[in-house]
């Protein structure tokens, strides 16, 4: 509790100023690097400590005020403080530091390589899915809002800066139902109560608006449900109100049985000219205006001609197979959720894309069924594994099939530069491009384009390692 006083000189990965004490390294949230600042120690290690900001003696040049007033007590923006310009060229300086450190990359060859972080014109209201956590405050109060940073304390906020607009009103509709018909919130610790969380999902090209509850119970509980319905359909663009069961002692948000009180099972969406059916449990992304970027990169990264056969491998939903289906021969999805591949099928046909074909199960199952049993061979591969990077066999996998390119779009630098180093005496790194999907977070995606360097031999047939 000792209280000093420092100045921020950089950030940790994740967006934590870090400052100096007689040498001795503190990191200290809600900073700014330029800040001088006075904290109070509160965790102490061998080599390095942790303190809480306590007073901004002089504030940094980038230091702009947070537009959400609870986003140093909630904390899923940590950036909020800093502007956006800055943002940009740390998270640039993520990726930066990651390929020196852990890639060995010459900072010559960096510049040749990388690009400026693909940023927003307009960073704020950018999610089109909220994910709301009810319950009660110190005082015995109903809210909603979202968990504390490492807690599951909810600070309450309903109209948070970076959700699309329209939630705030959603949710300010359920809490009125809630108090008006004595409904219960869930209290995790007893496991008692009824609503546990409210899910909204907007499209942004259409309109459409979902409300799921998610409750711990049936719809039959929710009391005089026709009412919060009325009042829902006031909202223009309601499309959707859904009802979701999860009984479960689990921190997973979502259960697997959804009731439909009123409207569509559903919501549509646009990413470009692609159309997307959207339900409570499907997987979307949840920066549309960013995800549009990020697979017109990667497309373009490809150089998919009509004449390629492409394998998207962790495919999803299919939102990038589909956008590259447009320019290709035939493109496989392969993805291990069952029910992502049901959606994905899906949304091919509504769009009336018929060279695709979605096939669930582990990659490196079905590279290999691919492969060696249906003697199919791709010009190019997509990756877009999840923050763990790729595992080894997919890895080998892939240097045995050899394709011409292979394009990574990854959510985890370390990972993604991990991953690089196992590919480099095959391929070579041509382009590295950050898009940032998730504004005022420490969170950047990278697309990176690898060509075949010209001594390796293409197309030789081996047998795929399972």
């Amino acid at each position: 509790k000792q209280e000093i006083s420092l100045t921020i000189e950089d950030f940790t990965k994740e967006g934590e100023g870090l400052g100096k004490y007689q040498g001795f390294p503190l990191f200290v949230k809600d900073t700014v690097i330029g800040d001088e600042v006075k904290v109070s120690i509160t965790k102490l290690k061998k080599n390095y400590g942790y303190a809480r900001l306590v007073e901004i003696i002089k504030p940094s040049e980038d230091r702009v005020t947070p537009l959400c007033p609870v986003a140093r007590q909630c904390g899923g923006c940590k950036l909020q403080q800093i502007s956006y310009d800055k943002q940009l060229h740390f998270k640039k300086g993520l990726v930066e530091g990651c390929l020196t450190r852990i890639g060995g990359f010459e900072k010559e060859d960096i510049e040749q390589k990388m690009e400026p972080v693909y940023g927003m014109k307009e960073p704020w209201h950018y999610r089109n899915k909220a994910q709301f956590p009810v319950g009660y405050d110190k005082e015995g109060n109903l809210v909603a809002g979202f968990y504390a940073g490492r807690t599951h304390s909810i600070v309450a906020n309903t109209n948070c800066a970076i959700q699309a607009k329209v939630t705030h009103p959603i949710v300010e509709k359920v809490l009125a139902y809630m108090r008006g018909n004595k409904i219960s919130a869930y209290d995790e610790k007893n496991h008692s109560g009824l609503i546990r969380h409210i899910l909204t999902r907007v499209g942004f090209t259409t309109g459409e608006i979902m409300v799921c509850l998610i409750v711990n119970g049936t719809a039959k509980q929710l009391k005089n449900i026709n009412k919060l319905v009325d009042k829902l359909k006031e909202i223009e663009g309601m499309t959707s109100i859904i009802v979701n069961t999860n009984t479960d002692k689990t921190n997973k948000i979502l259960g697997l049985h959804c009731e439909t009180v009123w409207g569509q099972d559903y919501i549509e969406d646009y990413i470009g000219d692609i159309k997307y059916q959207i339900g409570p449990l499907s997987f979307y992304q949840v920066n549309p205006i960013q995800a549009e970027k990020l697979y017109n990169i990667g497309v373009e990264a490809a150089k998919i001609t009509k004449n390629d056969i492409i394998f998207d491998l962790y495919c999803g939903i299919g939102t990038i197979s589909l956008f590259m289906a447009k320019y290709a021969k035939k493109v496989y999805g392969v993805e291990i959720v069952e029910q992502a591949i049901v959606d994905a099928k899906e949304n091919a046909k509504i769009n009336g894309i018929d060279n695709t074909e979605f096939i669930v199960g582990d990659t490196e199952k079905i590279l290999d069924e691919l492969i060696n049993a249906r003697k199919i061979v791709p010009d190019a591969i997509m990756v877009d594994p999840p923050r763990r990077g790729l595992d080894n066999t997919s890895i080998d996998n892939i240097l045995k099939i050899k394709p011409s390119r292979l394009i990574y779009i990854s959510c985890n630098p370390a990972t993604l530069v991990r991953d690089l180093s196992k590919f480099e005496e095959v391929y070579d790194v041509r382009k590295i491009k950050p898009v940032d999907m998730f504004p005022f977070t420490s969170h950047v995606e990278c697309v990176t384009m690898m060509q075949l360097k010209k001594h390796q031999n293409l197309g030789v047939k081996v047998k795929v390692v399972t």
